[in-house]
């Protein structure tokens, strides 16, 4: 935020999280607390409070829109109510902690998270009605209307989804995509730097640094894009304390709650859940935990190979003026960014997994197990962020050491002994795989060596000058080519 900008009731409620984080219970409230600060207003207490009066300032308002209710809100009104939530700030939350837990303004503890909302959405009307230009007349007339037919969890599901949808887009998707453009921008600038393969841990057929950057980008990609769709299809459900509409039913008979509830929900830009309980089944949710533990997975893999390719020296890091690697090793520079990431991705996977298992189960119609557990979405968020963001800082140190690499190619030179079987066996070569073997199976070998094996062979002279042309570091297929493949 620049200092001539306006605060907004995301920095209000982002301030509220921030303001102790020495003495904060979890890392993610403390040490990470500058990391994480951007999920703050999605996934802080107070932005489930200004989530939760939302749901009820639209669901009023919806209601004033049938013709068989008593109520009705011009465009002031409207206007008016929207405000309540859209300028809602750390004030408010504390408003409705305290009707929750001690009681305020004439209402006694509700010991109830959403029925605090209700109250507190009364005494804002009572204030809106007493202000000298209000639009409403009256204030008790609509107290019966907030919160008219619902169940807490009607309420609470949409909340919810209201604040992983862009915690997730807003947040959670631009970490991803800045990680996959270093990714990206690696593998464009690395794409011919040959570097020796390992497969099983040993030296394999030759690749270039850059296409294997590549190949995590293009990964992460095809993860991300099941992350996004996964987001969109999020969907809510209102129908009621066991899914049945009951109570609208009886109250309206004749006006059509189904339909009413699906253009509700789908005005709040979510998919509607048509069939529940009491609990939407949660199986939206279950599916973004899961992509998002596909992408977690692409990036464990990446952290994984990184820290091993910083133990080779195939990448360097820059050091950081001042900072410390040991606290008695002075010279080493340790490779923590991806270190951390593995250990945060590692636990949001965790996390990840133990929410899709949970939240799709409920006893019977409704059973509060849930309730607790669904709180600890934004920590498993949180730790999604954090990785994200040290892979990021990890990536942006490291510089390919391409003498290195070379040097390591030129040092195992037996991987261009597939090469060398497979154009003898073009040739006709019935032996070509076991000649190359006799030569160089758990034997140090040099190019001469092979030479000499050319030398030997009864082919045509420009087979054998295309042999003795093949070197570790020239032979790497289409690596630079399929590099271009990350953008299709």
């Amino acid at each position: 935020m620049t200092d001539d900008s306006e605060p907004t009731a995301d920095d209000a409620i982002a301030g509220l999280s921030r303001s102790a984080p020495l003495a904060a219970v979890s890392p993610l409230d403390g040490r990470y607390a500058g990391r994480t600060a951007p999920l703050s207003p999605y996934a802080s207490e107070a932005a489930l409070m200004r989530a939760r009066t939302r749901v009820e300032v639209e669901y009023l308002l919806a209601l004033g829109d049938l013709s068989a209710t008593p109520i009705g809100f011009d465009e002031a009104s409207e206007a008016a109510l929207r405000r309540i939530y859209e300028e809602f700030d750390a004030e408010d939350a504390r408003l409705i902690k305290e009707l929750e837990t001690e009681g305020a303004a004439g209402y006694d503890a509700t010991n109830h998270d959403v029925k605090a909302v209700e109250y507190f959405l009364r005494v804002r009307l009572a204030e809106l009605v007493e202000t000298a230009d209000s639009p409403l007349a009256d204030a008790e007339s609509l107290y019966p209307w907030i919160h008219f037919g619902l169940t807490s969890e009607d309420v609470n599901n949409l909340a919810q989804r209201l604040l992983v949808k862009p915690a997730v887009s807003a947040v959670i998707v631009p970490a991803v995509r800045e990680v996959r453009d270093a990714l990206v921008d690696l593998a464009h600038e690395y794409r011919d730097t040959p570097m020796l393969a390992r497969t099983h841990g040993q030296p394999a057929t030759p690749t270039t640094f850059g296409k294997e950057m590549a190949v995590y980008a293009a990964r992460l990609g095809r993860a991300l894009g099941r992350v996004v769709v996964a987001n969109e299809d999020l969907s809510g459900k209102l129908a009621g304390a066991s899914g049945t509409y009951a109570a609208h039913r009886a109250a309206y008979p004749d006006v059509d709650w189904r339909s009413f509830s699906e253009a509700f929900v789908r005005d709040l830009d979510l998919e509607h859940t048509a069939l529940a309980t009491q609990v939407n089944p949660c199986d939206d949710l279950a599916a973004l935990f899961d992509a998002l533990r596909g992408v977690n997975n692409v990036l464990l893999d990446l952290d994984l190979d990184a820290w091993l390719y910083v133990s080779d020296r195939y990448l360097g890091q820059e050091a950081v003026e001042g900072e410390t690697g040991s606290s008695t090793m002075p010279h080493k520079v340790n490779p923590i960014d991806f270190e951390n990431s593995e250990g945060n991705l590692s636990k949001a996977n965790s996390d990840l997994t133990f929410l899709a298992d949970y939240v799709t189960t409920s006893r019977l119609q409704r059973d509060l197990s849930d309730s607790t557990v669904k709180r600890n979405v934004g920590a498993a968020l949180a730790h999604c962020l954090i990785g994200y963001s040290k892979a990021a800082d990890g990536l942006g140190k490291v510089v390919p050491n391409e003498a290195v690499m070379r040097e390591e190619l030129d040092a195992t030179p037996e991987v261009i002994g597939e090469a060398v079987q497979t154009v003898l066996r073009r040739e006709g070569d019935t032996e070509a795989y076991e000649r190359v073997k006799a030569l160089s199976r758990g034997r140090s070998v040099t190019l001469d060596d092979f030479r000499e094996l050319f030398d030997d062979l009864d082919v045509d002279e420009a087979v054998r000058a295309e042999l003795k042309a093949l070197t570790p570091a020239g032979y790497t297929g289409f690596a630079d080519e399929l590099v271009d493949d990350i953008d299709e």
